[in-house]
Order: structure tokens, then sequence, then C-alpha cells
């Protein structure tokens, strides 16, 4: 290809047979936030799991329930360290509510796999009702249904591996509960012994957790388990 020079030649190369004509490509370091592997429902499943099980009794059933949660370890040994739940797995001797059992462990360790925030789940489950009534727990907790206990079971999994934060009463608030608590038993002590949850006999159900502690105190109905107050 014949090309006409028409400006005055100051400078000139000879060009040689190895030199690209492209320029050489710039690789860009790559960012430590970029190397953190995160949860997804594409990562494989390692061959070994870390987990925990938790045994629920309920008056519901002659035999209880085995609930074992699997979780994931993300980037072990950095910063990004990370242990999130991975598969669920719920087991008992009473086959009577198998399938529906192996169905819902199914769909929440396919929204555990889904990675971001499962602690939606707790509440979903917790807010479950058998139309047949709930029962009681140990210590005067109200279960509305057998849902609901493993949802409570999950909750207490999160708050183990750090998912769920614990939302306990500063010192302060405990100080006062305690004062409260002691004002009560010392009056009612002769004629109203206390249950083994450790709440008086004639306490009532908190609508906030549940549980058989709520009194009369100061003219207000106060809990001695989560301090709530109907007098704010």
């Amino acid at each position: 290809m014949v090309r006409k020079i028409e400006h005055k030649i100051v400078d000139y190369e000879v060009l040689k047979d190895d030199v690209c004509d492209e320029p050489e490509a710039v690789t860009e370091p790559v960012k430590e936030e970029d190397k953190v592997v995160h949860l997804h429902e594409k990562l494989e499943r390692p061959d070994m799991l870390l987990g925990s099980t938790y045994k629920v009794k309920t008056p519901l059933s002659e035999h209880a329930l085995y609930i074992t949660i699997n979780d994931v370890l993300l980037n072990p040994g950095t910063p990004h360290e990370l242990r999130r739940p991975f598969e669920i797995f719920i087991n008992s001797k009473n086959m009577d509510h198998f399938q529906w059992i192996v169905a819902l462990t199914r769909i929440i360790s396919a929204v555990f796999r889904k990675g971001g925030d499962v602690t939606f789940l707790v509440e979903e489950l917790r807010s479950v009702f058998d139309p047949r009534g709930g029962y009681f727990k140990k210590g005067g907790r109200y279960m509305p249904s057998l849902v609901a206990e493993i949802g409570d079971a999950i909750e207490c999994h999160l708050r183990m591996i750090g998912m769920l934060k614990d939302d306990d009463l500063d010192e302060h608030q405990k100080k006062i509960l305690a004062e409260k608590r002691e004002q009560f038993e010392q009056a009612n002590r002769a004629s109203q012994p206390t249950e083994s949850g450790g709440f008086p006999e004639g306490a009532q159900l908190c609508v906030k957790c549940n549980t058989k502690a709520a009194i009369q105190m100061d003219g207000c109905l106060t809990c001695l388990n989560c301090g709530e107050s109907k007098c704010g």
C-alpha cells in the first residue's frame, strides 16, 4: 500500500517481526474481596459438614424428634470465615408426620443453599398454629404447634453460629426485674409456691415471649422473663 507523505520527516523507526501490532493486555491484580466465596445454590456440597442435633420432646408424641442441622464453612482460615446452615434433617420413631416432615426439610434445605439472610424462616415457622391447640414446654413457654418447635430449634442453631444476635436485657433492666420478682415472691411466698420453671404459679402468659411469667406489679402486668410491660 502506497501512502503519500505530506509532512516533513523528523524521525523514523524500523519495525521488527516479533513486535505485535496490538498492545499487550495489562493484567489487573485480583482484589481480596473477589476471592471471597459466598453461599449460593451452585456451591458443591463438601464431603464433610459440621452439624448439631437438637432433641425435641413434645406431649403430642410418645417419641422425640431429632433435628440435625449441618453447616458449611466458607473461607476457612481467613478474616472472611463464615459458618452457614446448609441442610436439615429430622428423624423420629414416630412415622405419623413422615411425609410433611420430609417435604419441609427439603424446602428448608433449599432455602439454606440459596444463601443470604435465612433468619426469616424462624418467624415463618413459629407463626404456624395447630388447629387442635398447642402446648407448654418446660419452664412455661407456649408452643403453638410442632412446626413452631422446629422453628425454635432453628433459631437456637442460628444464634449458636452467630447469624442471630441475642437480644438480652441490659444490666439495668435485669436489676429492676430481679427486684420486682423478689418483692412479688416475698409477698406471695406463703400462699403461692413457685413451679419448676422458676416463675410464680399464678403468672399469666406473656404475649411477647410466650412464657407464663407475667404478673401484676404496681398495678401493671409485667413479664419477669423478657421485661414486657403494659405500662411501657
